[in-house]
């Protein structure tokens, strides 16, 4: 809500709604099999799904050729579901959803008011989901929430204050460094 705030002026809705149905169809997968497969598994499929479109992404920026694959409406749709059945499953989309965002070549500003809007709509989307379906969210984890805020309040002024002193290629950069840690992670 933070971001949104600040970089609001920045969204730009047609990569929004590119992923958005998608999303949602991979959410309603995740419902269905969600309980099919281990936590192991599911780590193990998004970090592999996360390196290789980051290898893909890294060979069309190496090769100096046009942004072809990325551009291409097949891209959209296989990160969209897969961010969408990320999110739902292990709360894992960011670097899926980062990973679209950055090849879009964003303005940072844009990068961060897209990806925000965006993960906020999909994250009131599955409260309910969470809450009453797979009942992995309670009144007690949802004051944690709420006890975590200033935090949350400290680290976004922090981002707000940091961001401005980035240059676009060095947060492209940071960006593509912290989407591969989190796929690695996922290994763990």
């Amino acid at each position: 809500m933070f971001a949104i705030r600040y970089y609001y002026k920045n969204l730009k809705w047609e990569h929004i709604k590119k992923l958005y149905p998608y999303a949602l169809t991979g959410i309603v997968l995740a419902l269905i099999v969600g309980g099919m497969i281990s936590d192991n598994q599911f780590r193990n499929i998004i970090g592999i799904s996360v390196l290789l479109c980051l290898a893909l992404i890294f060979y069309r920026d190496f090769s100096g050729g046009p942004n072809g694959f990325t551009r291409k409406s097949w891209f959209a749709r296989t990160l969209g579901f897969t961010g969408g059945f990320a999110t739902m499953i292990g709360n894992a989309a960011g670097p899926i959803f980062n990973l679209y965002l950055l090849s879009m070549r964003l303005p940072k500003k844009s990068f961060i008011a897209t990806g925000a809007v965006f993960y906020i709509s999909l994250n009131l989307l599955k409260i309910p989901l969470h809450f009453f379906v797979w009942k992995s969210i309670s009144l007690d984890t949802l004051q944690l929430n709420f006890v975590m805020l200033p935090a949350v309040w400290i680290g976004s002024m922090t981002g707000k204050y940091l961001v401005r002193f980035i240059p676009e290629r060095e947060f492209r950069i940071f960006v593509t460094v912290v989407i591969a840690i989190s796929a690695v992670l996922l290994f763990f």
